[in-house]
Parts: C-alpha cells; sequence; structure tokens
C-alpha cells in the first residue's frame, strides 16, 4: 500500500540528510574535497587522484557505513514492536555478540567470506532464540526479566569471544579487536548490506499495520485478525539476518538499533510504516557521520567507530532506563 503523503515528507527530509552526510564524508579526509569535486569524481570525471579516493577509498566505506546503520537501527525497531520495550537492542540483547562468536570462528577457521556471514546469522539466531526463550520462560516478558536476561548472556557472548582471541594467531589480533570493537575500514564490499536494507524496507512496508496492532500485545492482534506467530517468527529472523549482515559489514557495533529508533518514535510518532524506512535513513545517516568523526578526531589516527557510537549510546540508554523505573 504507498504511504500517504505526510508520512513521505518526513522520508524525503531523512534522505536528503543521509545524502548530504554522505558527501561529507566521502569529502573529509586528509585531503578535503568540495561537494562538486566529490559529484564530478563519483560520475567519473575530475582529477585521477581525486577519482582514486572518492571510488575505491572513501565512497565504499561510506556506503558500508550507511548500510550497517541502516541495518542495525531497523533491527533495533523491530525488536522493540516485538517485545514492545524501548530498551530492546541487538547489543545490549546479546544478538551482536551472538554473531560475532560465530563471523570469529569462521574467519579462525579460514573459511569462505559467505561461510562467515551464514556463520555469523547462525549465531545471531541462536542468540535470539536463547534471549527470548529464557526470558519467555512459563510467563510473559517483562522488561527487567528480558533486560537481565540480554545482560548475562551478552556477558556469556563476550567470555566466548575473550576465549577465541587468547587462542588465536598473534597476527590476526589487531585486526579481530578492531573488528570487534566496530571498524568500518575493514568492510569489503557494501552492495550486499546495501541491497538487504533495501529489500527489508520493501517488506516491512505491506506488513506495517499488522506491526503496528502487534506493538499493542499479541492478544489484541490476533483479536483483530492477526496471525501473530508467523509474524513473530518473521520478526526474529529478520532481526537476526540484519544484525548478522551488519556484523559480517562492519563488526560489532552497538546502541544504533537503540537510540535511532527511540528519536524518531519522539519525533514521529509510532506508526511501522514511517518509522522502519525512516530508521533504515537515520540509522545509516547516524553511522556515517559517527564514522566521519572517528576518522577526523585525532587525524591521522582513526578511532573505531563503535566507540563513537558508544559514548552517544550509553548515556540514552541510562536515561531510558530511569524512565522506564
Amino acid at each position: 500500500m504507498p504511504l500517504a503523503r505526510p508520512l513521505i515528507a518526513p522520508l524525503l527530509i531523512l534522505a536528503c540528510a543521509g545524502l548530504a552526510a554522505m558527501v561529507l564524508s566521502v569529502g573529509t579526509g586528509s585531503v578535503s574535497l568540495s561537494p562538486g569535486e566529490v559529484l564530478a569524481a563519483a560520475l567519473g570525471g575530475g582529477e585521477p587522484l581525486h577519482q582514486t579516493l572518492v571510488l575505491e577509498l572513501r565512497l565504499p566505506r561510506t556506503l558500508a557505513a550507511f548500510a550497517t546503520g541502516g541495518l542495525l537501527a531497523v533491527a533495533g525497531a523491530l525488536m522493540q514492536v516485538l517485545l514492545r520495550n524501548p530498551l530492546a537492542d541487538p547489543y545490549v540483547l546479546g544478538l551482536s555478540g551472538g554473531a560475532a562468536v560465530g563471523a570469529l570462528l569462521a574467519m579462525l577457521a579460514g573459511l569462505a567470506t559467505i561461510v562467515v556471514s551464514v556463520s555469523a546469522f547462525g549465531g545471531a539466531l541462536l542468540a535470539t532464540l536463547l534471549v527470548f526463550g529464557l526470558a519467555h520462560g512459563t510467563g510473559s516478558w517483562t522488561p527487567s526479566r528480558l533486560l537481565l536476561t540480554g545482560v548475562v548472556v551478552a556477558a556469556g557472548w563476550g567470555a566466548v569471544i575473550t576465549l577465541m582471541l587468547a587462542i588465536a594467531p598473534a597476527q590476526r589480533l589487531p585486526g579481530m579487536l578492531y573488528w570487534l570493537m566496530g571498524d568500518v575500514s575493514y568492510a569489503r564490499s557494501p552492495w550486499p548490506a546495501m541491497g538487504l536494507l533495501l529489500l527489508t524496507c520493501l517488506l516491512v512496508l505491506p506488513v506495517g499495520r499488522s506491526l503496528n496492532v502487534l506493538a499493542r500485545g499479541p492478544l489484541q492482534a490476533a483479536a483483530l485478525g492477526v496471525n501473530v506467530r508467523p509474524l513473530e517468527w518473521m520478526i526474529y529472523i529478520g532481526a537476526s539476518l540484519l544484525t548478522a549482515t551488519a556484523v559480517t559489514t562492519a563488526g560489532s557495533i552497538g546502541f544504533v538499533g537503540l537510540v535511532v529508533p527511540h528519536m524518531l518514535r519522539l519525533l514521529l510518532g509510532n506508526d511501522q510504516r514511517l518509522i522502519l524506512p525512516a530508521c533504515a535513513l537515520a540509522g545509516g545517516t547516524l553511522l556515517v557521520l559517527a564514522d566521519t568523526l572517528a576518522r577526523v578526531v585525532i587525524a591521522p589516527e582513526q578511532l573505531p567507530v563503535g566507540v563513537i557510537t558508544a559514548l552517544l549510546g550509553v548515556p540514552t540508554f541510562l536515561y531510558l532506563l530511569y524512565r522506564s523505573r
């Protein structure tokens, strides 16, 4: 169903903001480029040095950051709908940790990139089922039970990761550590993540009304004719796939899925037909800006982008936790 005009306007504003953030990111570095030079190089014109900087170095990294941020934000929004809990987030609940463990196991075994992605998806899905199953138990979800279960499971994944780092070959440790902190510079091709982000936005729009009803509770959704169990499984698998793809693209980056959906709901309301595509745009914009800041704050050295998102996400998480008392 096409979006109404009042829903399209915020998406256009966010799309323009995302485009501006990407132009800023591509133009920022040891060699600064103006927006005109960035556009000329992207279209195959301009100086050869500018083309190399834009097409081979900066643009792929920027697109990878945008796709990763969008995937994490949409995954966080879907989980918050499913659990009716604003504290739900792939990083906080241990999904990112499970995906990281799966990916690192495949890396240590020297397997191909596609196997790394499949292993990360398996780890994220296992973490999802583990957290939700333990939090549900024989009763119903509560914010405190879910949060406590997620923190404990995330700590368990952290212990497994520490063990893997302890037994990993010394020459692989620096790259693994930066990847675990979230580092877009190691991203290979941004196109699988971008394609999944676009496909997800197209798929969730037809079920936006059902997600709006599910956000009020499974009993109300079932009473209004929503087929609850298949929809819940779609969210389980979808959030796991999005998180796994983000982790294999840029490592473990936290709190994007927590901050972005919450801020957008404060500004735009709680219509999932608007919130989910807005999360894709706003999450991508946030991570592009965070990666740009990580590249320039202590230039010529670079910070892992996960450090920047953590500095933004931890205060927001504590504020939400305080409000939910």
